[in-house]
């Protein structure tokens, strides 16, 4: 029993909800753990965490939280759903974020996200980050949740304050990575979304990841013209440039053409993003599969710097 029984850190992320609404239930409904060793914390047994998945249903459906607690006491076999349905309250009516292969921590994620809980997805992406780093947690956690997002969008034109909000979590967690970086030396990494490209989560996830390896950089963000791309390169001079494009629409191969033709040509150029089509690209632009490959090259440049400095 005790490999089984969970945290509650570990439970509120499997639940999507935030770890003082786990103290709430179990303090005025009495939901709470079950296991327990001398000398350590409380944890929950998965009779507990059965338990909390049909308070956590009901209360999402509308129940009132101590009718929903009422029911999570007599356990899964009671399938209190077709009475409550019949007294009238609404069912999940099929609102879930789909995530696919992704773990019960990006289904949990997905839940919160549904309710609106920003402090359950911060929770939950601080954790994961702390855990797993920038790269795993982008790849396992946050990019099935905004796929899923984008899906459901995309088939009911809704759930614009679900990814206004996921998109604003996401936004403040990478800044707090990046702040608590410790890179030194001059910036040699230059990150620009493409011109008139809005979607700039991926970038920012970029920059987060090379804040967590120690790699100075700058940020130009959102909508970026060529022209002050191609300013910026000049000025600064960056080994690298990375340029962002999440659509066709946005991924001019012009943009590229312009920042190989500056006089201060970046070593390395590399068109990340899902709008870059291979076959357009520029001899000498780098196309990036994914974030764990951009800041591997990003790291190589780095590295590749540092050793003709030091020679």
């Amino acid at each position: 029993m005790a490999d089984e029984a969970l945290s509650a850190g570990a439970v509120a992320r499997r639940l999507g909800v935030a770890v003082t609404t786990l103290r709430t239930w179990h303090q005025r409904y009495g939901l709470g753990p079950s296991h327990h060793v001398p000398g350590h914390h409380r944890r929950y047994t998965p009779a507990d965490l059965a338990r909390l998945e049909i308070m956590r249903k009901l209360t999402a459906e509308g129940v009132a939280p101590a009718e929903a607690a009422r029911w999570a006491k007599q356990g899964p076999a009671v399938s209190p759903g077709a009475e409550l349905r019949m007294r009238g309250v609404r069912d999940g009516g099929g609102q879930t974020i789909p995530v696919g292969r992704a773990g019960p921590v990006a289904r949990g994620m997905a839940r919160a996200a549904m309710r609106l809980d920003s402090v359950a997805i911060s929770e939950t992406i601080a954790h994961s980050l702390a855990r797993d780093g920038v790269v795993a947690t982008w790849d396992g956690l946050l990019r099935p949740v905004l796929a899923g997002i984008g899906e459901r969008h995309a088939a009911t034109a809704g759930l614009i304050e679900v990814e206004h909000l996921v998109s604003r979590c996401v936004s403040e967690a990478f800044a707090a990575v990046a702040r608590a970086g410790t890179a030194t030396g001059p910036p040699r990494i230059l990150l620009s979304c493409a011109d008139e490209e809005q979607h700039s989560l991926p970038l920012e996830a970029l920059a987060a990841a090379l804040a967590e390896a120690g790699v100075a950089y700058r940020m130009l963000g959102a909508r970026v013209p060529v022209a002050a791309l191609v300013e910026a390169v000049n000025r600064t001079g960056p080994a690298a440039v990375v340029i962002w494009s999440h659509t066709r629409a946005t991924a001019d191969p012009g943009q590229l053409v312009a920042l190989l033709g500056v006089p201060r040509r970046p070593l390395l150029v590399l068109a990340a993003g899902p709008g870059w089509r291979a076959d357009t690209l520029p001899a000498g632009v780098v196309r990036p599969v994914d974030l764990a490959e951009a800041v591997s090259l990003a790291l190589a440049v780095r590295d590749s710097l540092d050793q003709s400095t030091g020679d």
